[in-house]
Parts: structure tokens; sequence; C-alpha cells
């Protein structure tokens, strides 16, 4: 287990080791996330990774004495913001690479599946947030400000993979409060990515688990709640050869 607000040299070994077997380093180059000068992307990606386990945030670590040996917090900032990275072809890679690793471990027998599901993230207090949207929660039963996060993983039965994950605004208009950035570049994931969350969700669907088998990834069934079970999305899953539960 890695020890919480350590920075301890078995802690370093710890995450030197994790981040070797899953090759970290390669996947973020294979999803374009790279730096053309300064402190390599890998070494970003590392140091926000940490915040996790150590409990503490980046504003906290820069003005730490450690802060002195660290990027600064404009560079770690655009690093996240950049529109041009492909986070979800990184995600898909990582999980591909765990799944991968997993299934030598079990049986070719055992069912696989995939695992879609939703949840809304409320903001009510935001009112300039881009692409804020009116979203129907089904749990209070009422309108809230916010987005729906759908989500699709993969599991055989007994471990847990995250595969996938788009976050929704509302693909009516009239449901927006906030519009989109106008001043983006077209062909960047940041673009497409924001295009893609007006949308609907069962067309969302349909293209996280068309991304996941181009991925390589195999499941024998989809596993969803009854709201996405309408006739012609059953059909385009069927189609692909996957039956729902």
């Amino acid at each position: 287990m890695l020890q919480h607000n350590s920075l301890s040299e078995q802690y370093q070994n710890q995450l030197s080791f994790l981040f070797s077997t899953l090759k970290i380093a390669q996947l973020l180059r294979k999803a374009g996330i790279r730096k053309t000068y300064g402190v390599s992307s890998f070494a970003v990606f590392q140091i926000i990774f940490q915040l996790v386990f150590q409990g503490r945030n980046l504003f906290r670590i820069l003005e730490s004495k450690r802060g002195e040996t660290l990027p600064g917090k404009d560079d770690i900032y655009r690093f996240l913001n950049e529109s041009c990275y492909n986070w979800r072809r990184f995600y898909q890679l990582l999980s591909l690479n765990v799944v991968a690793r997993l299934e030598n471990l079990t049986s070719a027998h055992r069912v696989r599946v995939f695992i879609v599901d939703d949840s809304v993230m409320g903001r009510e207090r935001s009112k300039k947030v881009e692409l804020l949207a009116r979203i129907y929660d089904h749990v209070s039963g009422r309108f809230i400000r916010g987005y729906n996060l759908l989500t699709l993983g993969w599991s055989d039965g007994y471990s847990f993979a995250p595969i996938d994950f788009t976050l929704m605004s509302s693909a009516k208009d009239k449901n927006r409060l906030c519009e989109m950035r106008q001043d983006l570049d077209k062909r960047t994931v940041g673009y497409k990515r924001r295009m893609e969350s007006m949308i609907r969700k069962p067309d969302a669907v349909i293209q996280m688990l068309e991304r996941a088998l181009k991925a390589g990834f195999s499941a024998d069934y989809v596993l969803m709640d009854s709201w996405f079970t309408h006739a012609p999305l059953l059909q385009k899953l069927m189609d692909k050869g996957l039956h729902v539960i």
C-alpha cells in the first residue's frame, strides 16, 4: 500500500514500479500527450498523480519547500487544460493493459460484460460554466443544474476496469444554460468532446461501445439499467453481436 503524506524512498520506489509496469510514459506518448520543451509530460503527470496519495492539493505542494524543485503553476495548468491531448485514448490504452493482465489470470470461459451507467453531477451554484445544462435527476425527481456523467466499464464478475466516459450536457438547446466556447480549433480533441456532449445519450452509448470494440476490448453482454433499454438501441447492440441484460 502507498502511504499517505509520505515522500519516502519506499513510496517513490512503489510509484516507479507501478508506472514502469503499466508503461505509463509509453501510453502518454501513444495518446499524443507530450510537451515540446521544458519538463516532460510524464514528469508533470507523476506530480498530479501523487497528489491523490498524499492527501494534499496542488497549491499546498507548490507553496511548500518541495515546490522549489517542481514546475511552475502555469506549466501544470497548461498541461491540464491542453485541448489537443487525447486523454480518452490514454484512458483506453491503460485500461486495455490492465484488462489484458486480468484475463491472463482467469478462465477463457468466464463471462465478460460491458457495463453502461450514468450519474448526475450537480453544479447548482454555477451560472457561467461552459455547456452547463438543466439535467433531470431521477433520484430527486426534478431538474437541476449540472451534467450527466456517462460511463462505460468492463467486468469479468470479479474485477472491474473503467473504459470510457463522456460528460454530457443536453441535446436540447432550451435546456443548455451556457453554450460552448467559439474560439476552439475544430480539429482539437477538446472541440470534439464538447460536440459529443450535446448528442443524445443512446447515441453516445453506441459510440462508446464502438470505440471499446475497436480498441480491442471484448465482452459477451452489455449490462444497463431500464432507462437505456429502448428498441432502437437494443437492435444496434444486437447487430454488433452484443446481447443486452
